[in-house]
């Protein structure tokens, strides 16, 4: 399964999801569904501006984990 790390980039930069929404111009309900892990699919785009916003790495937001497990 391949999933976002963005809870634990929000936790570390100590800031909400709306802090996050609105930094990423989006809307909450896919903000929150990348959050949840219930996103199919990312953009390059948005994966860019998320690392911006979290200046970090492309490797600190997306990870791989062997498996079928949701969460």
């Amino acid at each position: 399964m391949v999933y976002l790390k963005i809870d634990e980039l929000l936790k570390n930069k100590k800031k909400s999801k709306y802090w996050l929404v609105k930094n990423m111009e989006g809307n909450y309900r896919t903000i929150n569904n990348m959050i949840e892990k219930e996103t199919i699919s990312i953009r390059f785009d948005t994966l860019e501006k998320m690392c911006d916003i979290f200046d970090c790495d492309i490797s600190d937001v997306i990870v791989r984990k062997k498996g079928k497990n949701k969460k």
